[in-house]
């Protein structure tokens, strides 16, 4: 009897590693168009976005990263850095740098990718060189970890976000040679366009962020994004949901279902926009919401109902 208790534990804990993806799909590359895996495997992962550090910290603890892992079934997570805006990284980096490390801390003992999300709408170069330069230093060395250097340009040219970018990706680089860049594009991340005919050249695993709100964003935009990949651009949704891009107005689910098709049908991962209880239809959580997770269906509101399912499905549960 004491022999098979000491089998069961060891193929629970078997299982449980086995689980994990970054277990599974281990250090991450970009082939062509494609997200790969270690195996050369195309590999899709889909997540949550936390809300910007410095309006939500409350669900920036490790109890939170967990419970998106175990429940939702979150292969990424995306840690949002507040940047520009009063208690963010400008004025409080100390602070600020805490609540994405406890994230990215929490996401790699549970084995789930992480997103490094530079949440800034302007050119912060100083800033952002000597944050990416810590990050990579104190994380290149895991699998797990994706940047993503510039959450969305508003006005920047696309001359001026390569200039950026490339600046970043070369101080990364010298660091960190093999965890996935995502690099952004102008008018919040929409036009992939831009990229697509004049990419950054001479490094390895970038991929470039395109950014939807199906209530506002259709066909016009997948058709762009299309052109963009049949010209070879790598693209990563890494925020989108299916309300208006303002965040708020109804859930237009018929547009929604269409990006996921589309998404799938390309093997593009996707992040949904996010886990904070703001009063507006894209953050999923309600007021009564923990700051731990354990969330009942009461504590989420209608786009966390719609993308918790989504993200169960993805992962084979109901």
């Amino acid at each position: 009897m004491k022999r098979l208790s000491i089998a069961i534990i060891f193929l629970i804990s078997i299982t449980r590693v086995v689980a994990q993806p970054v277990k599974i799909h281990g250090q991450l590359k970009v082939e062509g168009t494609q997200l790969v895996d270690q195996n050369n495997q195309p590999v899709v992962l889909n997540g949550m976005s936390f809300g910007w550090s410095c309006f939500h910290p409350r669900f920036y603890t490790a109890s939170a990263v967990r419970w998106l892992y175990k429940d939702w079934k979150c292969s990424v997570v995306r840690a949002a850095l507040g940047v520009e805006p009063d208690k963010g990284y400008l004025k409080d980096s100390a602070t600020q740098k805490k609540l994405i490390k406890t994230v990215v801390d929490q996401a790699i003992i549970d084995g789930v990718y992480v997103i490094i999300d530079w949440h800034s709408h302007n050119i912060n170069q100083k800033e952002a060189n000597e944050f990416f330069k810590e990050m990579a230093t104190t994380y290149g060395k895991y699998p797990n970890i994706i940047y993503e250097l510039f959450n969305e340009p508003d006005y920047e040219t696309w001359p001026e976000v390569k200039k950026y970018s490339t600046e970043l990706i070369t101080a990364i680089r010298a660091i960190d040679s093999n965890n996935v860049i995502l690099v952004g594009s102008p008018h919040w991340d929409q036009d992939v366009n831009l990229p697509a005919e004049d990419p950054i050249a001479g490094f390895k695993n970038l991929m470039y962020s395109l950014h939807f709100y199906a209530g506002t964003h259709k066909q016009i935009l997948r058709d762009k994004a299309d052109a963009a990949i049949a010209k070879g651009l790598p693209i990563f949704v890494s925020e989108s949901a299916g309300m208006q891009a303002t965040g708020n107005g109804p859930i237009d689910y018929d547009e929604w279902n269409k990006w996921i098709k589309w998404m799938d049908a390309r093997k593009l991962s996707w992040i949904t926009w996010s886990v904070s209880d703001k009063d507006e239809t894209c953050s999923v959580l309600n007021k009564s919401a923990s700051d731990f997770g354990n969330w009942k269906t009461d504590d989420l509101k209608e786009s966390g109902i719609k993308t918790r399912e989504l993200l169960r499905s993805k992962a084979g549960k109901k």
